[in-house]
């Protein structure tokens, strides 16, 4: 079975309507040999937050060292995204495999006119994939209420209600105490379920839990939340129990997520023995897309999945810590929704433009924008899809205006890709090459041979809109191009893989085409002219890696590195060191206090500032560019005060402070792909395609930087070679390294003498030749910067792939 084949046959089941009741996924449970009776798991429920504070639960479990499992819902932009372990959403293989163990069973019951829903169906494959990967705790929030949710077939160690409001009356019941009795009985048998509830609803939990711990502001509250305010693009938090503390930021604004924090961290603690900095750290770690996500200043941009007027109030109280002038909404909301009083919530707004997310379950624009003309006084305009609202309010507002998109997290999720879509230029030289780009993007088999001698030339692959797709087919064929659509075109609300074939005269004659039009294609077309440099990049910074490939010298100042552990640990050696990598034509030093080889040491923050600013201070007063290779932010700070211009960061920005340190000092940093630093030999990390998994995870961490305030110009992103992936896998990296272009930002590699030469019999730490070939490919693939321990052999690598491409620059006569 193919990927699109499994998936197709889980979203064939939305047709499916949800019922009260857990025997349907019991029986599905039964099938697969009950894999949820060994889990621990921490059920979440609750009308707003309790995605949220899932999050924060996972992360705060992960930063204490235990493997976690994370069950959410919806999903935006990639069904995977709703099952993850230890951060990483579940492979394609294991979707697969799961739907190729149920579908008989699955079939069975739809003849019977008794098949399990696509949630039901959804979290038995949560909790088989967690047994399977025998994780430490499963996470779970729930769908629905509490009391008859798919999620409720577990026993759970720990629970939490995060707060109820009316919702869901036709399932839930008319009142909020009703609503709240239902979704306490998630409350576990050994331990008391905690809550943000209040007032009636807080009355009604109570009846029905018994025994609960409650979270808020008051004085009356068993564990107590203050909320400091907004810091930048942060909130301070502060948490107090009963014998415990947490003071920390995080990267979920609002008061109300202070709460959800203090409701996070009292289930963390029932669970696992964590410490006040595990708590901190992993708080402040809790990114969740869509969540009050700060996507850009000058105008303010933010997108929200606010769905219920509660929400929606919260959402605005928030946007108020923000100075601005006029208020841009844009909403699409789903047709079971208060829609007035939504607008009522958002009376605020000076300008709103409805739209309709790509889903069946969307209210026609006409709807919500008659809602907001009763309820506001705002100027109210319809747009059917929100790629083009967005554009309507981002062209309508100020520098000092905000723009706000909310209403529900199927429209927050169509305009994050305006930020978040990656296009992927392939290499293809043969047929052969093309039929396998092809059959990567879920393509059929008939259609990726069909169309397997059309991609040998410019192919691009990206994901979009069924519609989109559809449209972009139909007008690359007019042109003379060629478009194959991914088998999974089907489905309505998912985005698709795409991938297009064309000359460049046919990408420019289709930009052109697709300016003005509806549905999001006008953003599409621009996204289209950045991908394949179409137009003029932004002028130079004055970088070293903007006139070809930068040479980065390693300088580690470490007595077990690798390679070269021991021998620059005096300054006097590291500057002697340093100024004959200079001379062999070194564009940038990279200081290295800390060693990254797999099973290293962590060497204290204090200790790694020691060895690393006194270098760097000797070194800043050379003509040369002076990077930091640190994980710590401390550290980073340290030696940018020392003279320091460039940040390299091998975990990835895994300190919530290392973008913020970055942005505010306005320097490059590099964000490198990695599982976990250092690596633990072993890990058998598991990709479907090493490098379009890299690129996935990589985009988020680049949204991380580029939201704190850095051009994606800054933000240097490195596949990690070595780093939790095999040599066959490295090689793939520094193959294909041309698709990385997809993430907007320059590239660095670094390969020298890594474990990957292995594979071609080539001694691993000392392998010079095998190191120079490397590079000499990268470059000619497009890196940006190569880092290398040996200086002057590798700048003359460069230089010769320099002179393949324009051999005039070498030409001093």
């Amino acid at each position: 079975m193919e990927f699109h084949e499994a998936a197709n046959f889980l979203f064939e089941l939305r047709r499916f309507a949800s019922r009260a009741g857990t025997d349907a996924t019991r029986g599905l449970l039964s099938d697969i040999d009950d894999p949820h009776e060994g889990l621990r798991c921490v059920q979440i429920a609750g009308s707003n937050g309790k995605g949220s504070t899932a999050r924060m639960v996972e992360r705060a479990l992960r930063e204490a060292g235990l493997d976690v499992g994370l069950y959410t819902s919806p999903h935006l932009d990639d069904v995977r995204e709703r099952i993850r372990v230890n951060g990483r959403k579940v492979p394609e293989a294991a979707l697969v495999e799961f739907v190729e163990a149920v579908e008989p069973y699955v079939t069975e019951r739809g003849a019977n006119g008794e098949s399990p829903t696509f949630f039901e169906t959804l979290t038995a494959f949560a909790l088989w994939e967690f047994d399977r990967q025998d994780v430490d705790v499963a996470v779970l929030e729930v769908g629905i209420g509490g009391r008859y949710d798919a999620t409720s077939v577990v026993n759970p160690v720990a629970s939490a209600v995060t707060s109820v409001t009316l919702e869901h009356t036709h399932i839930l019941g008319d009142t909020v105490e009703e609503i709240a009795r239902d979704k306490a009985h998630v409350a576990p048998d050994d331990a008391p379920l905690v809550t943000g509830a209040t007032g009636d609803a807080l009355a009604a939990v109570r009846e029905q839990a018994g025994d609960v711990v409650t979270v808020g502001g008051g004085d009356d509250a068993d564990v107590t939340v203050t909320y400091g305010g907004r810091d930048g693009l942060e909130g301070a938090v502060t948490v107090d129990g009963p014998d415990w503390h947490v003071d920390t930021h995080l990267p979920l604004l609002g008061e109300h997520q202070a709460h959800n924090a203090g409701i996070a961290a009292t289930l963390v603690r029932q669970v696992a023995d964590v410490t006040q900095a595990d708590l901190e750290r992993g708080l402040r770690n809790a990114h969740w897309p869509g969540r009050f996500e700060v996507m850009g200043e000058d105008p303010l941009v933010v997108l929200d999945g606010a769905h219920n007027p509660g929400g929606l109030e919260r959402t605005v109280e928030t946007l108020d810590s923000f100075d601005y002038d006029d208020l841009h909404i844009v909403v699409g909301a789903m047709v079971d929704k208060d829609h007035v009083g939504a607008a009522e919530a958002l009376s605020a707004a000076d300008h709103a433009v409805a739209c309709e997310p790509n889903v069946d379950r969307a209210e026609s624009p006409a709807v919500v924008a008659e809602a907001f003309r009763s309820a506001t006084d705002a100027d109210v305009e319809t747009r059917h899809d929100v790629a083009g609202a967005l554009g309507v309010a981002l062209d309508a507002a100020d520098d000092g205006d905000a723009v706000l998109v909310t209403g529900s997290l199927y429209a927050v999720r169509e305009a994050r890709t305006r930020w978040a879509r990656a296009m992927v230029p392939k290499r293809v030289d043969s047929v052969s090459e093309s039929r396998e780009t092809i059959k990567a993007a879920h393509v059929t088999d008939a259609g990726a041979w069909r169309m397997r001698g059309k991609g040998v030339h410019r192919v691009l692959r990206t994901r979009v809109q069924p519609r989109q797709a559809q449209y972009l087919k139909e007008e690359l064929l007019s042109l003379g191009g060629e478009c194959a659509i991914s088998g999974l075109n089907d489905q309505d609300e998912e985005r698709v893989d795409v991938v297009t074939m064309a000359t460049m005269a046919q990408y420019r004659r289709l930009a052109d085409k697709l300016d003005g039009q509806p549905y999001g294609l006008s953003t599409f077309a621009d996204e289209l002219r950045e991908a394949l440099d179409i137009q003029q990049q932004d002028d130079a910074r004055g970088y070293p890696w903007e006139d070809g490939t930068a040479v980065m010298g390693i300088l580690n100042i470490t007595p077990d590195s690798f390679h070269d552990g021991g021998e620059y640990n005096a300054v006097e050696d590291a500057v002697a060191r340093a100024e004959q990598m200079i001379a062999d034509g070194a564009d940038i030093l990279d200081v290295g206090g800390e060693s990254t080889r797999p099973g290293a040491d962590v060497v204290p923050a204090d200790e790694e500032r020691d060895r690393v600013v006194p270098v760097v201070e000797a070194l800043a007063q050379m003509d040369v560019h002076v990077s930091v290779d640190t994980r710590k932010a401390e550290v980073a700070r340290a030696a940018l005060d020392a003279g320091a211009d460039i940040l390299n960061d091998v975990s990835g920005l895994e300190d919530p402070e290392m973008r913020l340190v970055a942005a505010e000092r306005d320097v490059p940093v590099v964000v490198m792909h990695s599982i976990e630093t250092p690596v633990d030999p072993d890990s058998d990390i598991h990709y479907d395609d090493v490098v379009e998994d890299c690129i996935d995870q990589l985009t988020e961490r680049v949204l991380l930087a580029e939201k704190a305030g850095l051009d994606r110009e800054q933000i240097l992103v490195d596949p990690g070679i070595g780093f939790g992936k095999s040599a066959v896998e490295s090689f793939e990296l520094l193959d294909r390294l041309a698709e990385f272009r997809a993430l907007g930002c320059p590239i660095l590699v670094g390969h020298s003498h890594k474990s990957l030469f292995g594979l071609v019999g080539e001694d691993p730490g000392d392998c010079l030749e095998a190191t120079i070939a490397g590079t000499t490919l990268a470059a000619e693939r497009g890196a940006d910067v190569v880092r290398v321990h040996d200086v002057a052999e590798n700048a003359a690598a460069v230089n010769v792939a320099e002179a393949v491409r324009d051999p005039e620059r070498f030409d001093t006569n």
